[in-house]
């Protein structure tokens, strides 16, 4: 009996085996999958997690199953890195053309069998496809040692200058000529190494070519920028290419200013500044963008550029009234003052009290105003100092019977306003206010309105708060008698919120006021009937003489 027992032992023990050795193998394909599935992993856990709740001899297999959970964590990260190399290689390539973006897109849809095989192809096709684009850039039939030299000879055919006035000739040429400028924008853009000594004189002999003339004068002398549409430049189609293609050429990192320098000199930038009257809005932005190049690479011409833009402002101011650039060079004036050095220079602050500030006196002013306050409060933040005498200029300026005008000076005072500090508001807050309250006073509503907006503003609250024993006297009568008197029932009612705010500020000093205002209304109006019984003493006794001189004696 015992040798039947330790033989059923013993088959059991071998049937046991092979149930497990046949668990192992099941588990192991379940982990080849997981390398293509993720999904068949997570089910395996959960067999897992089963079979330890049931048999208690399963932990062995648990541990043999994390090992091999770890072998294939590393057989993922190494997947992974080879895939990431794979990344590189296609960035480095994706500069040609934006096809190779669409074709991994189509390799991440392909099975991880094939995953290698189309990633090769994907990467050969690229290639293919970049070689063939960098040679139309150039030319198809034109050696590489060559193509300087043809960029040179296409420069000098593109100086040749036709008169778009008249629209059916040249069409030929002309179309010539502007597939031409393509080609050089496109070659300026791609190329490397074209940029020689010798290429420098002749592009800016052609720019030259192209844009510098004479302006045609305006179709009519009575011009309104603001209600009549702009001459359009006929040469445009030629135009936008050169100043597309000159851009470019600023903007190459082949570029070298000590070399252009010698081209692109004083006379040029003078021409160039002469350009920015022309009534074309389109090329007064290429303009723009052309002289803010130039100021930033060629540093020996800052000064020069800064002083003719101060020179066509003060002839504009002075003398004629008119140019049409005037928004574009303040723009471009803008993010030079955002660059000027601290201490400021006296040259800047001289360009701001004699020129920036006379700026706001001419008739066109809408026009480039917005500009013109972003340069003021530039020069503010830059040097606080400068808000005294800014401020000062502007209420010596402050237009009498343009309410338009008055609005947009109201807007950029609560600019200014936003930027000031408290020490610099005590200075001018007693003549600032002064103007306040007689804009508040207008019977134009738009700018009663826009004045007693700057109670809406949180920091010119607290200014007015810590100054209200100043403010509130300058103030108050002005309110009050707009609360009984003005036509207009929003200007009452924003009147009454400002009344509000000053009670809260301080009601002791605002009842003090509403008790003398009362009794100056008081006298004024017993003055005004003593006045007006001595005017009816006078008229009778008049009107006593004239019956005496005609013979009738009054009762």
């Amino acid at each position: 009996p015992n040798n039947k027992i330790n033989n059923k032992q013993i088959n059991l023990t071998f049937n046991f085996c092979t149930i497990l050795i046949s668990l192992s193998l099941s588990l192991s394909l379940s982990l080849s999958l997981s390398i293509s599935l993720s999904v068949s992993l997570s089910l395996s856990v959960s067999l897992s997690l089963s079979l330890s709740l049931s048999l208690s001899l399963s932990l062995s297999l648990s541990i043999s199953l994390s090992v091999s959970l770890s072998l294939s964590l590393s057989l993922s990260l190494s997947l992974s890195l080879s895939l990431c190399l794979s990344l590189s290689l296609s960035l480095s390539l994706s500069v040609s053309l934006s096809l190779s973006l669409s074709v991994s897109v189509s390799v991440s849809l392909s099975l991880s069998l094939s995953l290698s095989l189309s990633l090769s192809l994907s990467l050969s096709l690229s290639l293919s496809l970049s070689l063939s684009v960098c040679v139309c850039f150039v030319h198809p039939d034109v050696p590489a040692p060559e193509q300087p030299e043809l960029f040179l000879k296409k420069l000098q055919q593109c100086c040749t200058v036709f008169d778009f006035m008249d629209t059916l000739s040249d069409l030929k040429m002309k179309e010539y000529k502007r597939s031409t400028l393509n080609e050089l924008v496109d070659y300026v853009t791609v190329s490397r190494g074209y940029l020689t000594e010798q290429a420098y004189p002749e592009v800016v002999k052609m720019v030259s070519h192209n844009i510098f003339r004479t302006l045609p004068p305006s179709d009519s002398n009575e011009f309104d920028p603001e209600e009549d549409e702009p001459t359009l430049e006929a040469s445009w189609p030629h135009l936008q290419l050169v100043y597309e293609f000159f851009i470019r050429f600023l903007e190459s990192q082949e570029f070298q200013p000590s070399i252009a320098k010698k081209y692109i000199d004083q006379k040029f930038v003078l021409q160039l500044l002469e350009l920015f009257d022309s009534e074309d809005p389109r090329e007064r932005d290429y303009l723009k963008t052309v002289l803010h190049r130039i100021y930033g690479k060629f540093l020996g011409l800052r000064a020069f550029i800064r002083k003719q833009i101060n020179n066509i402002f003060l002839r504009f101011v002075y003398e004629t009234e008119h140019f049409n650039g005037v928004a574009e060079l303040l723009e471009i004036l803008g993010s030079i003052i955002n660059g000027f050095a601290l201490p400021l220079k006296a040259e800047h602050k001289q360009f701001l009290v004699k020129v920036l500030i006379p700026l706001h006196t001419v008739r066109s002013l809408s026009l480039f105003h917005a500009q013109l306050a972003y340069c003021i409060v530039q020069f503010l933040e830059k040097d606080p100092t400068l808000t005294e005498p800014v401020i000062r200029g502007l209420l010596k300026f402050w237009p009498k019977t343009c309410s338009q005008k008055e609005v947009m000076f109201l807007g950029e005072l609560e600019e200014i306003l936003d930027v000031i500090e408290p020490t610099q508001f005590v200075k001018i807050q007693e003549p600032l206010f002064k103007q306040i309250s007689r804009c508040v006073s207008s019977p134009h509503f738009q700018v009663a309105e826009r004045a007693l907006y700057y109670w809406n503003n949180e920091y010119i609250m607290s200014l007015i708060e810590e100054n209200s024993s100043v403010i509130l006297p300058i103030m108050f009568a002005s309110l009050y008698r707009i609360s009984k008197e003005h036509w207009n029932p929003a200007i009452v009612a924003l009147v009454y919120n400002v009344l509000k705010a000053f009670m809260e500020m301080n009601s002791t000093l605002f009842d003090e006021l509403t008790a003398t205002y009362k009794s100056d209304r008081q006298r004024e109006k017993k003055k005004e009937k003593e006045r007006e019984e001595l005017w009816k003493k006078l008229e009778d006794l008049e009107l006593k003489r004239g019956l005496r001189s005609d013979g009738i004696i009054p009762t």
